[in-house]
């Protein structure tokens, strides 16, 4: 049994570069760069306003004083999409709206909500510094500026950037094949009328739903039965196409536990087998070639924490993610808990925020690994280290916030 830190650091290390291709701006969503990115523009790419008003030039208006408006003739209008060669004479205005270019000779935009129009005159009651309510052309980024590195992943924002930019190829990482394999004979679907013995299978639909979280769309699940024959036949047929298999249950000491021994005997090479952490002790990770293999526990909240804290950062790996943090943070623990010394223990809690800015953390009451519903209420896990068998009520502790 290897210690978590140890577990973590064998699996990066284990873990392959991901291959590229290249899709549309359309299809980028959810991948992660493979390639830097700059701007072909200025951007903005010219002198736009930020609100509705009027475009003046700033010695026609600095003369404005309480209660003393300055009347300016209105010589034209520019809407957004129009053109900036209205010409702007002495004592003058010009009608603009947000987005909308800049006349030349502007240098200041009086908001609407500070003027009065009456006859083709605008009254200005307020005045405006110098480049007020003007976006500058090139403020944001530089023509050529990088605005984005390899690793970064393209969230609904950067697909926006990548499109003002002109940006209509990306190159990116591929993303994984996973196979998902969950075995037990006693697991039932979901619309099942359950008879003794038999539980509903919550754990396929669980890691299905982690992946996907993840981007991850290429996903083979499969149903195995608690034979040698089923789950040999059903890893052979996994490795086939996917980068990574994930199989859940199977994996502990049991007569019907065969997981662990039938990878043997398909040629997978073993990395380790049990880790010191509760919950998920009996987990398994190996790999064949490039391929990589997570057994992880059958209890639900075992399952989820494993894939959590184990599987999930090999993956954005895998995916070329550099940009992913595990997002720890500091917070104080509303309650003492208890726990034997020998393993690290992630406790299920929810993490706020007081008035005054501090985190705290209420660990949840429901601990054990088939407890679902802790887990479904929980937003963080609590750090409890490994030698460690109290955690006093507000002690400062590690607490990694679960981001799905």
């Amino acid at each position: 049994m290897i210690d978590f830190e140890s577990a973590r650091v064998q699996i990066f290390y284990a873990t392959p570069m991901p291959g590229t291709k290249t899709v549309s701006l359309a299809r980028c969503e959810g991948y992660v760069l493979a390639e830097k990115i700059a701007t072909k523009e200025p951007v903005p790419s010219f002198d736009s306003s930020a609100v509705d008003g009027y475009a003046v030039r700033y010695e026609d208006i600095e003369t404005i004083g309480k209660n003393k408006p300055v009347a300016l003739n209105i010589v034209g209008e520019v809407r957004a999409g129009g053109t900036d060669d209205v010409k702007l004479g002495k004592n003058s205005a010009v009608k603009i709206f947000t987005g909308a270019p800049v006349p030349r000779q502007a240098t200041a935009v009086v908001m609407i909500e500070d003027t009065e129009e009456s006859n083709g005159v605008v009254f200005i009651k307020k005045s405006a510094k110098r480049g007020q309510h003007i976006r500058k052309k090139g403020k944001e980024f530089r023509k050529g500026q990088k605005i984005f590195s390899p690793g970064k992943y393209i969230s609904p924002p950067v697909v926006a950037m990548l499109a003002s930019s002109g940006v209509t190829k990306i190159k990116v990482y591929r993303k994984p094949r996973v196979s998902l394999l969950v075995t037990g004979d006693e697991l039932r679907p979901p619309s099942a009328t359950l008879k003794p013995g038999e539980i509903r299978d919550s754990n396929s639909f669980a890691l299905k739903a982690s992946l996907q979280s993840m981007g991850i769309d290429n996903i083979e699940v499969m149903r195995v039965k608690d034979t040698e024959a089923d789950t040999r036949r059903s890893f052979l047929k996994a490795l086939k196409t996917a980068d990574v298999v994930i199989s859940v249950g199977g994996v502990s000491v049991g007569e019907y536990d065969l997981v662990k021994e039938i990878l043997h005997k398909i040629g997978v090479r073993q990395i380790f087998w049990r880790v010191a952490i509760k919950p998920g002790k009996p987990n398994y990770f190996g790999v064949k070639g490039k391929k990589l293999i997570f057994g992880l526990p059958g209890n639900p909240v075992s399952a989820l924490v494993s894939f959590y804290v184990l599987v999930r950062p090999a993956l954005w790996k895998l995916m070329g993610r550099t940009d992913e943090s595990s997002f720890i943070v500091k917070a104080r623990l509303t309650d003492t808990i208890t726990k034997l010394p020998g393993r690290m223990e992630f406790v299920r809690g929810i993490v706020n925020r007081t008035e005054s800015g501090e985190l705290f953390v209420s660990p949840l009451k429901s601990r054990d690994s088939h407890m679902i519903g802790g887990m479904a209420a929980a937003n963080c896990l609590i750090y409890f280290p490994k030698n460690c068998s109290v955690l006093e009520s507000s002690s400062s502790v590690d607490v990694q916030v679960l981001v799905w």
